[in-house]
């Protein structure tokens, strides 16, 4: 196991196994990178299909949810990665397929492939954590030293940021066949044999833009399914009753949950990233969106063993969970823990069953409240304001706090 890719390595270098600081085990981590070298297979043979103009949305979206589960704190569950693998072999193969239909299509000769595209199924889990030494980072950086390795990973993990975030908007029905066209390209130049820096750091500039593109898209995609965020006073405190925490990012989840709980009395928490989701308007209109629980996503450990009610992780940010709520927790989508129950479609039945049975809340808290919902349209609709106050010399320091 070597893992560098998010700020909670050991010794602010890498972890190194047997288990990683975020509580990943080796195991999971080297299947990860075999994902991850199947997913580049797969997108040179779709990258080349797209260049004759044929696409399959199926093979696009497997690509994208393949990077999102390799990413900090989605999913730890050894078994969905043997199926996620099990199914890489079945996906390059369909997009194999399709690049040798679209050459016939268009009388093109079929190009020889190399390497990840090339790879014949692997079965077994011994066999595939073998096989994960050949695709590791201490071999790629055995290949091409720690400058262009560095980079390589650059471009990948910036390719899995934007792969959740473009999951998140193809979730609520917003797609864009170019962005995933352009992850098929990059995933295969990521296979060639030699690289310069320049070429190196000019991809990477590309990710960023990408990364940009997503981002717009995801906020067309919040922004059209639950209107532009405004402020809002949000409740930081329990109100008594039984109590639902959801925590992560996807504000389609909560939606669900909050349609399938309307009139039965229970309290829905935010934890989290999903603390955004009290300023947008179609999902404050619910009464029982009842406020925020808790602090950033690290502290889950202690707010989740102290929250009276079931928990439910949506999309990522899940750590280890203490014996303490381990029955009380779930999954939905890409997260996974092994152990823990996962929710398949929008089936929230035993969640509210759990919800029904735990004690809730014991009585009001007194109120706080803190504002949210100043997102970039209502900043924008008070910048004469603004622009004004900083003249003024009323504003005199802009503070931006950055994150997932």
């Amino acid at each position: 196991m070597f893992c560098y890719q998010c700020e909670q390595t050991k010794d602010a270098i890498a972890c190194k196994g047997p288990t990683g600081v975020c509580g990943k085990e080796e195991r999971v981590a080297d299947l990860q990178d075999v994902l991850v070298y199947l997913t580049k297979g797969i997108s040179m043979y779709a990258h080349r299909a797209a260049l004759l103009n044929e696409r399959d949305e199926d093979i696009d979206l497997f690509v994208i949810e393949a990077l999102f589960a390799t990413v900090t704190n989605v999913d730890f569950d050894k078994d969905r990665f043997l199926t996620l693998i099990k199914k890489a072999f079945d996906v390059k193969e369909k997009a194999k397929d399709l690049y040798k239909r679209a050459c016939e299509k268009h009388l093109t000769q079929v190009e020889t492939l190399y390497g990840p595209a090339l790879e014949e199924e692997i079965t077994g889990l011994d066999n595939l954590l073998k096989f994960s030494k050949e695709v590791s980072f201490e071999k790629e950086k055995e290949k091409f030293g720690d400058d262009v390795s560095g980079l390589l990973d650059l471009i990948l993990f910036g390719l899995k940021g934007a792969a959740s975030y473009l999951d998140h908007a193809y979730v609520l029905g917003k797609k864009d066949k170019k962005l995933f066209a352009e992850f098929h390209k990059i995933l295969d130049f990521l296979t060639k044999e030699k690289f310069s820096q320049d070429e190196l750091l000019k991809e990477a500039l590309e990710v960023g833009e990408i990364n940009l593109r997503v981002m717009k898209l995801l906020d067309e995609a919040h922004t059209s399914s639950f209107d532009n965020p405004i402020p809002t006073k949000v409740r930081i405190t329990p109100k008594k009753g039984k109590a639902i925490l959801v925590s992560g990012h996807d504000l389609k989840d909560l939606e669900e949950l909050l349609k399938q709980t309307e009139g039965l009395g229970i309290n829905i928490y935010t934890h989290g990233e999903m603390l955004p989701a009290h300023g947008y308007p179609k999902l404050k209109k619910y009464p029982h969106l009842a406020g925020n629980y808790g602090g950033a996503w690290q502290l889950q450990k202690w707010e989740f063993e102290s929250f009276p009610g079931p928990i439910l992780m949506t999309t990522n940010c899940i750590m280890e969970p203490k014996d303490s709520y381990k029955d009380r927790i779930f999954t939905k989508g890409l997260v996974g823990w092994a152990g823990v129950k996962h929710i398949e479609a929008n089936d929230f039945k035993e969640l509210i069953e759990k919800a029904k049975k735990e004690k809730g809340f014991e009585e009001d808290e007194r109120e706080k409240f803190i504002t949210v919902g100043f997102g970039h349209n209502t900043v924008i609709s008070l910048a004469d304001t603004i622009i004004d106050k900083v003249k003024s010399g009323k504003i005199k320091h802009f503070f931006l706090i950055g994150g997932c």
